[in-house]
């Protein structure tokens, strides 16, 4: 059985071209990429050593064999970053004993305040598996008539991935799929991220597995939205990290001077108060 850490390392070396690292092509083969020992040559480690790595039967890499093989691989920052997570949270991998569960919702009245301030701008408190947890009159305004938040417990991934209405409402619907897949790596603990992955799955099919394995680190680009009323907005994120909680606060900022206007004349509609949802 594989681990989060080996299933990264073997998607990075299947995706790898090997004249992209000036290493000579082998001709046909029977899969994709770098092979195993070149990867494990320029990483100076042993093809065994790589194998049981990719395989999950080596969960504890050193620092200094990361390091290697985030140099071999030639990932980027954020890949390596996350290659440091992915290692964390195989070794510390106890699905014997731990039982999957939700998180916690709850927002801290502080949070809540600041939200209450960026009124009537466009601004949620969510956790890595897409709750949305607290939002701005504002940010109502915007998912008015999509779907979203049509259940007392709105979750983003659930919506994006199984219902067909999201499709259409994110103009860049393949972006905004991969980020939320790959922030259930980042989820607010382990075991939520495996409970809400268990949970989705089914309803949300092959694509949504491909994603989450494939470790597609996302570019989060700017967000663009096919709003019911017509209008094509284009927001910039800003996302403020709530790290004892394991809740991000993101704002969306108009990114042009049309989608200010439309935003403007979509907030002037009356909305019901702050909600915060428990």
């Amino acid at each position: 059985m594989g681990t989060p850490l080996g299933d990264f390392v073997r998607a990075k070396r299947d995706s790898i071209q090997p004249d992209s690292l000036g290493l000579p092509d082998h001709g046909r083969r029977r899969s994709p990429g770098l092979r195993r020992s070149d990867l494990a040559a320029r990483a100076g480690i042993s093809v065994e050593y790589l194998t049981r790595l990719e395989q999950g039967r080596d969960r504890n890499p050193s620092t200094a064999v990361l390091n290697a093989l985030a140099d071999a691989l030639s990932l980027a920052p954020a890949e390596r970053t996350h290659l440091r997570y992915l290692a964390k949270i195989t070794s510390g991998a106890c699905p014997s004993h731990t039982q999957a569960a939700p998180p916690p919702r709850e927002v801290r009245p502080s949070v809540l305040e600041t939200l209450r301030l960026l009124e009537p701008g466009i601004a949620t408190v969510t956790n890595r598996l897409g709750d949305i947890l607290a939002r701005t009159n504002g940010f109502e305004s915007v998912a008015d008539g999509t779907g979203l938040l049509d259940t007392d417990t709105p979750n983003l991934t659930r919506y994006v991935f199984t219902d067909p209405r999201a499709r259409t409402f994110f103009g860049d619907w393949d972006d905004i799929a991969d980020e939320l897949a790959f922030d259930l790596w980042l989820g607010p603990s382990a075991t939520a991220s495996e409970w809400f992955t268990e949970e989705l799955a089914p309803a949300a099919g092959p694509d949504f597995t491909r994603r989450l394995n494939r470790h597609l680190v996302p570019r989060r680009g700017p967000l663009l939205l096919n709003h019911p009323s017509g209008s094509a907005l284009r927001f910039h994120r800003e996302t403020l990290e709530l790290t004892s909680d394991a809740q991000q606060l993101i704002v969306f900022l108009a990114a042009d001077e049309s989608t200010a206007q439309a935003v403007e004349q979509l907030t002037q509609r009356p909305r019901p108060r702050l909600r915060a949802i428990s």
